[in-house]
């Protein structure tokens, strides 16, 4: 009788532990949103045709993402058929001048910018860049910014996820919805954090600071 009383409390005992560990595994992985309006990126080369030769930007704020900065210094957004005025320039500087606009913006500036990734510029429209010190056509660079998860390596194989993997999130209250296809971005020290432009947080009534639940994986994209 003692050895099936032992055996029947080892047996609720693990019972017991597989519940909490199902009930730990089941808990969703909230992120904090990051809203990003238009901006641009300068190369060393167009800050001194901008702003003059050997200038630097002048740190305004912090952002969440370790190094980066909103700088003091703005430029005029020139397209075919309209300008934006007063566009925050982010430091540091880059090697290649990348603007991240609106699809509205788009329309104002009469430029079809194309949904990329950061950095993939190669077929993008062009625009004219004005600054205090004088102005500057880019040739290629203006994208809007893909919906995407910055992550650190350590936290991305805590949770399972890849460089350039895709997954869908579900945000809260009167305007809740799901986004998919964000991509995740893994890189050396960066903070969890996932970056919508102001028209996708404007849709679903998100703030800097809200927090999204992620709530399936993709494969890499390629």
């Amino acid at each position: 009788m003692k050895t099936d009383t032992q055996r029947q409390a080892r047996s609720i005992t693990q019972q017991i532990l597989q519940e909490l560990a199902a009930g730990r595994k089941s808990q969703p992985l909230t992120i904090a949103v990051g809203v990003s309006n238009r901006h641009v990126h300068l190369s060393r080369k167009e800050m001194d045709m901008l702003f003059g030769y050997g200038s630097s930007l002048t740190r305004m704020k912090a952002l969440k993402q370790p190094g980066q900065f909103a700088a003091q210094e703005t430029v005029t957004l020139r397209g075919p058929k309209g300008e934006l005025q007063r566009v925050r320039v982010l430091g540091p500087l880059r090697n290649v001048t990348q603007v991240e606009i609106s699809v509205a913006d788009g329309f104002v500036l009469g430029i079809g910018a194309p949904v990329r990734m950061s950095g993939e510029l190669q077929g993008s429209p062009g625009i004219t860049l004005v600054g205090p010190h004088g102005e500057v056509a880019i040739p290629e660079g203006v994208i809007v910014a893909w919906r995407h998860l910055h992550i650190s390596p350590e936290e991305a194989a805590r949770h399972g996820l890849t460089d350039g993997a895709e997954i869908a999130v579900e945000t809260q209250g009167p305007r809740a919805g799901v986004l998919r296809h964000v991509k995740v971005r893994v890189s050396a020290e960066a903070l969890a954090e996932i970056h919508l432009d102001q028209e996708e947080a404007n849709a679903l009534g998100l703030r800097n600071g809200d927090r999204v639940q992620i709530k399936s994986y993709g494969p890499k994209v390629a």
